[in-house]
């Protein structure tokens, strides 16, 4: 079977340099056609310039990385330097990139790429605000329905939301995005935070991905040694998320994830509740299901998986 063709939207951020570098470990499974870039833990020009970081340390310098929208469809941008730190990925000495971004804008670069591909070929796999997806999808609607897919990480329910107490950073950030890509009619899936909450690392598997001795394997050890210096008051255990990678692993091993068919919705309107994803995962309110939603990941064999992939890059 040939890979599963994907596109990468993202704003890194450790957790995306994870997710990033577990997919370009996978090349027999998964095949990364561009990777797009947004506002969102940190400003624009910093996730496009950690985005070339990291196809670079992944040994993967034809990837194309195309630069997107700097702001919210709506909204002021609200950044996280306080969980990413001030250049987005602090804790590992990445050198200045020796590629460029692309010319092309990243939300014409949807477009082209997603109209040129055989109908439901590819997936979009979004690790931040959807603003780039929603204003491809704004510009050129004939794209919907020639998507396979679109998984995201974000979004919460039963742990409400760590931005707001209802809403998820990704979604909170962009809500008026989400709502448009959750209600565009396109097969979406959501690793939410209450299934990467159940994807926590532990020093321990540091430790192992270390001892791989490979660059890009230290290097993402390092950046989850920063990373996790976020969410002691959280999280009784010195284990801490690795959010974005779930993505990753639901497209290499999707068994391994509790799911569920659900009506989910994104509030666009109250000040208080703005960004969360309304999830319907009892089948109350009998509204049509337009979201498949990852509740929680069995640990052991995901972080296996993502050790063997990273630690295959040179």
């Amino acid at each position: 079977m040939p890979p599963r063709k994907i596109i990468i939207d993202t704003d890194p951020g450790q957790d995306d340099a994870f997710a990033i570098l577990f997919a370009l470990g996978s090349p027999a499974e998964l095949e990364v056609v561009g990777i797009t870039t947004v506002g969102g833990n940190v400003p624009l020009p910093l996730t496009t310039l950690n985005a070339l970081k990291v196809v670079e340390l992944a040994g993967r310098p034809d990837i194309p990385v195309y630069a997107g929208c700097p702001a919210p469809m709506v909204r002021k941008l609200v950044t996280a330097e306080y969980v990413h730190g001030e250049t987005g990925l602090d804790g590992a000495e990445l050198p200045e990139p020796r590629i460029a971004a692309q010319s092309e804008h990243a939300v014409n670069f949807l477009v082209r790429t997603i109209m040129d591909a055989p109908e439901r070929e590819l997936t979009v796999c979004t690790l931040g605000p959807m603003t780039n997806l929603a204003m491809a999808m704004a510009m050129e609607p004939r794209i919907i329905p020639r998507l396979r897919e679109v998984v995201l990480m974000g979004g919460g329910f039963f742990e409400g939301g760590n931005a707001t107490p209802a809403a998820e950073f990704n979604i909170f950030v962009d809500p008026h995005a989400a709502h448009k890509v959750f209600h565009s009619g396109v097969p979406v899936t959501m690793a939410s935070i209450d299934c990467t909450y159940s994807a926590q690392m532990t020093p321990q598997w540091l430790d192992r991905l270390r001892a791989t001795g490979k660059r890009a394997a230290i290097e993402a050890a390092n950046l989850a040694d920063f990373f996790r210096q976020y969410g002691s008051h959280k999280f009784p255990s010195d284990a801490r998320p690795i959010h974005d990678a779930c993505v990753t692993g639901y497209l290499l091993a999707p068994e391994i994830y509790e799911q569920r068919d659900c009506h989910v919705t994104v509030d666009i309107v109250s000040p208080e509740t703005i960004g969360m994803t309304v999830v319907d995962w009892w089948h109350v309110t009998g509204r049509p299901k337009n979201c498949k939603v990852l509740r929680r990941i069995d640990p052991p064999p995901f972080f296996e998986l993502m050790l063997e992939r990273i630690a295959a890059l040179d």
